[in-house]
């Protein structure tokens, strides 16, 4: 099997957002693949690309939101209404609210009210799912070993989402001596434009200092919300050495439940063809001790044998960070960033034509500090 990997551009300034065409299959029997749709604006680009690159009576046969938050889910509203869509994968909070209400704090929840107060909250899913029904669109729960097309979910499980659930920012209050009991705290975000304001009061001023290929500044113990840990990992093995993996916003958590799982399952790790740069390139999102266990160890100075794509805005000065490409570098990564282009892996099918060889970023000699 051949299995091409696009990444669409999505986003400027701060405004990122992940859209993911997969082609699996062989040159003249392939079928398609949508990971996440990004922002609302996306969703006409991604319409448009794939009328005119798979033709105007194109399908899709499996949709893959990652998770709830809008930079992934908007856009594909647009695909909805433009595209017949076989099968959708994505998580329900509201119908998967009454599992969970003993993880909230409020013991009055009734499992109608809980469910209605959530839902109130993810109009733009709502919105797609009811498009999906629509048009026939069967629809499934991406949870841990479900099988789509050539992919496994990795994470998260059922539980574990269950769990995460009550953490969202958009969910009501959490019970966090039951969650710190299972196991599984992250710790409720704040408000998106309180978090938008801390982030930018912390880093305004940047300081920039010296890394190489056997200095590491990266460091573990990164951390990101809740809705991000829930992020659907999904990795192919596709033969001939040609494996991939695929993160969405994953934080170090959900890279250590997905790493967990695939060991026990016997999946092949550290020898990826192809693996997703999490969360934008953000530093809080990965850490040396899973990059390790996951992709593999620090390889010989200069070594390139696979690649990683990261999506990240045009014109971002934040993202991706130089001090998390640098760690995917020196693990063998020839890495490339969309930054306003559409990226291809073409994974065993003939490059098309108008496109051109991506430019490979270099390890960067200098990093953020944030000691």
């Amino acid at each position: 099997m051949n299995c091409e990997v696009e990444f669409l551009a999505v986003g400027d300034a701060s405004r990122a957002g992940d859209c993911i065409v997969v082609r699996y299959g062989e040159v003249d029997n392939y079928k398609l693949m949508v990971v996440d749709g990004g922002t609302a604006a996306t969703g006409e680009a991604l319409v448009a690309h794939l009328k005119r690159q798979f033709g105007s009576n194109v399908r899709i046969e499996h949709v893959v939101l990652t998770h709830s938050d809008v930079d992934h889910a908007s856009g594909l509203r647009e695909l909805f209404k433009e595209i017949p869509v076989e099968n959708l994968w994505m998580h329900i909070p509201w119908l998967l609210a009454e599992e969970a209400i003993h993880l909230f704090k409020n013991k009055k929840w009734t499992k109608d009210g809980l469910t209605k107060a959530v839902k109130d909250e993810y109009d733009i899913l709502s919105e797609i799912l009811d498009l999906a029904w629509a048009t026939d669109c069967k629809v499934y729960y991406p949870f841990q070993g479900s099988a789509i097309g050539p992919f496994t979910v990795l994470s998260p499980k059922r539980a574990t989402y269950l769990h995460l659930l009550p953490q969202f920012e958009k969910t009501p209050e959490p019970d966090q001596d039951a969650l710190e009991a299972a196991g599984i705290w992250i710790g409720k975000a704040a408000p998106s434009g309180l978090s938008n304001l801390l982030t930018a009061l912390t880093e305004t001023v940047q300081k920039w200092i010296p890394e190489s290929w056997t200095n590491e500044r990266l460091k573990d113990g990164g951390s990101t919300s809740a809705s991000n840990e829930s992020s659907v990992v999904l990795y192919a093995d596709i033969g001939n050495n040609q494996r991939l993996l695929l993160t969405g916003d994953a934080g170090i958590n959900a890279l250590q439940w997905a790493k967990n799982y695939a060991t026990k399952q016997g999946f092949v790790l550290q020898q990826f063809s192809f693996v997703q740069i999490p969360h934008h390139g953000s530093r809080r999102n990965v850490g040396p001790s899973i990059l390790n266990e996951l992709i593999g160890p620090i390889q010989p100075d200069g070594t390139q044998t696979w690649t990683a794509f990261v999506s990240a805005p045009a014109d971002d000065a934040k993202h991706p960070r130089s001090i998390v490409l640098n760690a995917f570098t020196r693990r063998g990564a020839r890495v490339a960033a969309t930054q306003g282009t559409s990226k291809v892996h073409w994974g065993g099918f003939p490059p098309r034509s108008g496109y051109i060889a991506a430019e490979v970023i270099a390890l960067r000699t200098t990093v953020e500090d944030y000691d």
